[in-house]
C-alpha cells in the first residue's frame, strides 16, 4: 500500500503543475496587457488561450493513453510543461508567448484525463476517492503556490512575469524524472495488451491478499466488454455518459474559474488596491487547499453524493451574497463571501470531480470517458475565462454572479435526484450497476 501510495504521488504531481499552469496567468496578465498594448479581445485571448489547449489536450488524452499507456502519456506530459513554462517566460513577442502558452494548456487537458484514469486503476476501492483526491489537492496546492510566488515575484522589475512563468520549469523537470520510476496501470496492461502476468505482479502490491480476484474480474470485466463491442456513445454507456457532461457542465458555470483567473481584478473591481487584491488572492488559493484537504479525509467515509449536496447549498448562498454586493455597491464583506465560496467549492465539486468521473466508465472505454468529461469540463471554462472579463463590464458583477447561482440551484437538484453514489465499489462492479444491460 506504501508504494500505491508514492505511486499516487508522483501522479499527482502532475496536477500540481496543472493547478500552477491554470493559476499563474493571473499575477501576469496585467502586465502583458500593457507591454503588448492588447485590445480586449487580445487580452481575453491571453489569458484562455492554455485554456483552449486545455480543451484540445483533454479532447485528444484519451488517444495516447489508450495506445501508449497511462505511463508514457504522462512523460510527454511532463515534457510539454516544461517546454511551456521555458518558452512562455522567454517570449520576446506576443504570438510566441500565445504558441508556448498553448502547449502548457496541452499538458493540462491530457494531465485532467490520464492521472486521475492511472490514479483509479491502481487505487483498491475502499482508499480510491482518497487517492484520486491526491491528484485535486496537488492542483489547488499548484494553485497556492502560484499565486504565493506571483506575490514574491510582483516587486522585482519590469520582467517579474516572466520569472513568475518561468519558475515552472523547477518542478516540471522533478515531475519528468519521477515518473521514470512508476509502473503502467495493471488495468491497462490486460484490456489493451493481454499482458496478464506483468499486470498480475503490479496488482499483488496494490492488493496482495486479493490480487487474484482482481485479475478474475478484470479479465471478466474485459470479456464482456469484448462480446459487446460497443463503443463510448453506445446506447448502453447512455447513463455513465450524462453523468460526466452534466457534472463537467456544472463545475464549470459555477463560477470557479473566473474567480480564480480574474481573483486580483475582481477584487479591484470590488474597490481593493493592486496589493492587497494579491495578497486576497493568496488567501483564496491558501483556503483551496485547506478544504481539498479536509475533503480528502471524507470523501471514502461520507461518500462523494453527500458532499455534493453539502457543497452545492454553500455555493449557492455565497454566490448571491457576492451578487448582492455587487447590486448594492457595498462591498467590505465581499473578501469573506469569495473565501467561504472557495471552502464549500472545494469540500464539494473540487474534491468530487476528477474522482467520479474516474469511477463511472467501463475499463474498455475508460480513458474515452475521462476524456469526454475533462474536454466538457476545460471547453466551460476556456468559455467562462474567454467571455468573463466582457460580460463582467457590460453586465456588471451583479448579474454576472446571479448567473453563477442559479446555475448551481440546478446542480443542486441534478444531485439530488440523479447522482448515483460511488464509494467504496470497485471499478468492475460500477461497470454492472451504472451501464444499462
Amino acid at each position: 500500500m506504501k508504494k500505491v501510495f508514492l505511486w499516487s504521488i508522483v501522479i499527482a504531481l502532475g496536477g500540481f503543475l496543472f493547478g500552477f499552469d491554470t493559476a499563474v496567468i493571473s499575477g501576469a496578465e496585467r502586465a502583458i496587457q500593457v507591454l503588448w498594448n492588447l485590445n480586449v479581445f487580445e487580452h481575453g485571448l491571453t489569458v484562455s488561450i492554455a485554456l483552449i489547449g486545455t480543451v484540445l489536450g483533454a479532447l485528444l488524452g484519451g488517444i495516447p493513453s489508450d495506445r501508449l499507456g497511462r505511463r508514457k502519456t504522462l512523460i510527454g506530459v511532463a515534457a510539454l510543461y516544461l517546454i511551456s513554462s521555458l518558452g512562455a517566460a522567454l517570449s520576446p513577442t506576443w504570438i510566441p508567448f500565445l504558441f508556448f502558452r498553448f502547449l502548457g494548456g496541452l499538458g493540462v487537458g491530457a494531465s485532467s484525463v490520464t492521472a486521475p484514469l492511472y490514479i483509479s486503476e491502481i487505487s483498491p476501492a475502499k482508499s480510491r476517492g482518497r487517492m484520486v483526491a491526491l491528484f485535486q489537492t496537488n492542483v489547488v496546492f499548484g494553485i497556492l503556490i502560484a499565486y504565493l510566488s506571483n506575490y514574491a515575484f510582483e516587486g522585482i522589475g519590469e520582467h517579474a512575469w516572466r520569472w513568475m512563468l518561468g519558475v515552472q520549469a523547477v518542478p516540471s523537470l522533478l515531475f519528468l524524472l519521477l515518473l521514470l520510476g512508476v509502473p503502467e496501470s495493471p488495468r491497462w496492461l490486460i484490456s489493451k495488451l493481454g499482458k496478464v502476468n506483468e499486470a498480475r505482479q503490479i496488482l499483488q502490491i496494490i492488493n496482495p491478499d486479493g490480487y487474484e480476484q482482481d485479475v478474475q474480474a478484470i479479465l471478466i470485466g474485459q470479456a464482456v466488454q469484448e462480446h459487446q463491442s460497443e463503443g463510448l456513445w453506445a446506447k448502453t454507456n447512455r447513463f455513465p455518459v450524462m453523468l460526466a457532461l452534466v457534472f463537467a457542465f456544472f463545475n464549470q458555470v459555477s463560477g470557479i474559474n473566473a474567480i480564480i483567473y480574474y481573483a486580483p481584478r475582481i477584487f479591484e473591481m470590488a474597490g481593493f488596491e493592486k496589493g492587497s487584491s494579491l495578497l486576497s488572492t493568496t488567501g483564496i488559493g491558501l483556503v483551496n487547499f485547506c478544504f481539498t484537504l479536509l475533503a480528502m479525509n471524507f470523501i471514502d467515509r461520507f461518500g462523494r453524493r453527500t458532499l455534493m449536496l453539502i457543497g452545492s447549498f454553500g455555493v449557492i448562498g455565497t454566490l448571491i451574497l457576492v451578487a448582492r454586493a455587487f447590486y448594492t455597491q457595498q462591498f467590505d464583506g465581499v473578501p469573506y463571501y469569495l473565501f467561504i465560496y472557495i471552502a464549500f467549492f472545494a469540500f464539494s465539486q473540487g474534491a468530487v470531480i476528477w474522482v467520479f468521473i474516474s469511477e463511472i466508465f467501463p475499463n474498455s472505454i475508460r480513458a474515452k470517458g475521462q476524456a469526454l468529461g475533462s474536454f466538457t469540463h476545460w471547453f466551460m471554462a476556456a468559455l467562462i475565462a474567454f467571455t468573463f472579463p466582457y460580460l463582467s463590464e457590460k453586465l456588471g458583477g451583479g448579474h454576472t454572479f446571479s448567473f453563477f447561482a442559479v446555475m448551481m440551484v440546478l446542480q443542486l437538484l441534478f444531485v439530488w435526484r440523479i447522482m448515483p453514489e460511488t464509494k467504496g465499489t470497485s471499478l468492475e462492479q460500477m461497470d454492472r450497476t451504472l451501464v444499462i444491460h
